[in-house]
């Protein structure tokens, strides 16, 4: 692993399989759900809008896997963050129709809802963790070991 000292890939796989684990979780729930949402249309229907975040989690999963670089596991850490956000929005508050968005207000708590926010949730802490864990080079330096500042 590029940049990470023997002592942080623990901590840093980890983290890279929970976001991932997080991620795909997101995608399917989404993708499972998106046929009972197609009713709910304007321009755009929420299932559609659903099958969008399933793709974008599924690249995000796959990005903080096989990637792993900054500009990924911050692209994963926006797609779990945006989906959550937007999850409690539309469960909390009566947005209404925003130009092609139908109005997506949903004030009732389900299984597949909760799992999906738990899976987020999961996502978000394990991408944060990535994006500020940086553990210090550790390099060879005049007969020694000493870490870099």
């Amino acid at each position: 692993m590029r940049g990470d000292t023997h002592a942080g890939r623990f901590p840093r796989g980890t983290a890279r399989v929970l976001a991932a684990a997080g991620l795909a979780v997101d995608a399917y729930m989404h993708a499972h759900l998106a046929d009972r949402y197609d009713a709910v249309s304007e321009s755009i229907s929420q299932g559609t809008l659903f099958r969008i975040e399933a793709a974008l989690a599924a690249l995000a999963a796959l990005l903080v896997l096989v990637w792993r670089r900054r500009l990924g596991d911050l692209f994963a850490w926006a797609v779990a963050a945006g989906g959550l956000a937007l999850l409690l929005v539309y469960r909390y508050i009566d947005v209404g129709t925003l130009g092609p968005i139908p109005d997506m207000y949903e004030p009732i708590w389900y299984r597949d809802k909760n799992i999906t926010v738990v899976a987020q949730a999961v996502a978000i802490l394990a991408t944060v963790f990535l994006l500020l864990y940086r553990p210090s080079r550790v390099r060879a330096h005049g007969g020694g070991r000493h870490a870099s500042y």
